[in-house]
């Protein structure tokens, strides 16, 4: 029973926003909105540190990758501190814990933050004790970016009649898209005895249950390319007066990206393939509520007898697709990618009385 605290504790909870991540291969694409590509991962922050201030946020937990690796330009460094300025000015505390990418880079290792930002040694675990709000942080930065040391075995007990909060940048069990970095398991976690695990690393959103406590993934701040699919953000967590936590998502990201699976099966030529792509764009537009910038993906599939005709055309192909948006209004769809996975059509075997015919045809030719 968490008993030393106020009645009710809100904070955020964000990790892996890769501030300024470089962008890759969009360069062969004169028509990519690159500018706002650039800027999401900014933009997103920014709004994050908005809701804060607007919801008057107790504090906020950053679980590791606010950097995105060894990126030198001081510009990123001196947004994030003008961030963390507007939070202190709110008066907003911020723990910060370092992941495998800022463990790289030059930016964490020499700006220095404002006072409300408190930062988790990398050396050993340490405890940042909130004492009015009844509330204990314990975390442990990475020192280096290729940490495979189980972090969360060496991390405190719980300090009695706080709610515990672990911040942890770790892959966890089960998570085999991610690097192993600080591998440990969910039983490990709930075995600590603290009534919620921050985690950072893991960029899709995920809530785990250990009992009475949770362990939480927010995901990304905000996706960057098309592995990073669907709304994204941080979360907003609830304690109530007997240390339960509610999580609520957040969803700041500026610009989402989405994989789109049409089948052609029924095509038989390019042109009747672009309609039907077009007829599934306007379905995804009526369909998506949000007023989202859209990448998007298309993946054309199905054994189609219009296979044949598209080979070698996904460029011509994507074209036609992006005419057939602006057809649509929809200046927010911008077309990644097209990928051809179509095939030509399975014949059918003969049977019955046909196939006995082909064959006594068959061996009269052979005569």
């Amino acid at each position: 029973m968490v008993t030393d605290r106020k009645q009710f504790v809100r904070f955020i909870h964000a990790a892996d926003i890769h501030l300024d991540s470089p962008l890759v291969g969009l360069s062969a694409y004169e028509d990519a909105p690159v500018e706002m590509l650039r800027t999401a991962t900014r933009e997103a922050f920014d709004k994050l540190v908005s809701v804060a201030v607007d919801e008057e946020v107790d504090f906020m937990v950053i679980a590791g990758d606010l950097y995105d690796g060894n990126w030198k330009d001081y510009n990123t460094g001196l947004f994030f501190v003008a961030q963390m300025g507007r939070l202190k000015r709110a008066g907003i505390p911020v723990y910060l814990l370092h992941g495998n990418h800022d463990a790289e880079s030059e930016m964490t290792r020499k700006l220095l933050l404002p006072d409300n930002v408190h930062v988790f040694d990398a050396r050993k675990p340490c405890t940042y004790v909130i004492d009015g709000l009844g509330v204990a942080l314990h975390g442990r930065s990475f020192k280096v970016a290729a940490t495979t040391e189980n972090l969360a075995a060496t991390y405190p007990d719980p300090a009695p009649g706080m709610f515990n909060i672990g911040v942890l940048h770790t892959a966890l069990e089960g998570s085999a898209a991610h690097a192993t970095y600080a591998p440990c398991s969910l039983q490990e976690l709930q075995a600590r005895g603290y009534q919620y695990w921050a985690l950072g690393h893991v960029h899709e959103h995920r809530v785990y249950p250990l009992g009475d406590a949770l362990a939480v993934f927010p995901g990304n701040l905000q996706g960057r390319n098309i592995r990073e699919t669907g709304p994204k953000g941080a979360v907003l967590v609830t304690v109530d007066d007997a240390g339960r936590p509610e999580v609520e998502r957040l969803f700041v990201d500026v610009l989402r990206w989405h994989r789109l699976e049409v089948d052609v099966s029924a095509c038989v030529s390019f042109e009747q393939t672009v309609r039907t792509i077009g007829a599934e764009l306007e379905r995804l537009s009526s369909e998506t509520l949000s007023d989202h910038p859209l990448a998007l993906r298309i993946e054309v599939t199905g054994r189609s007898e219009a296979h044949g005709a598209l080979f070698g055309l996904e460029r011509h192909l994507r074209e036609e697709i992006l005419a057939q948006a602006g057809a649509l209004g929809q200046e927010r769809l911008w077309v990644e990618k097209v990928k051809l996975r179509t095939a030509p059509p399975q014949e059918t075997e003969p049977s019955g009385d046909h196939a006995e015919a082909l064959s006594r045809r068959h061996e009269h030719e052979n005569r």
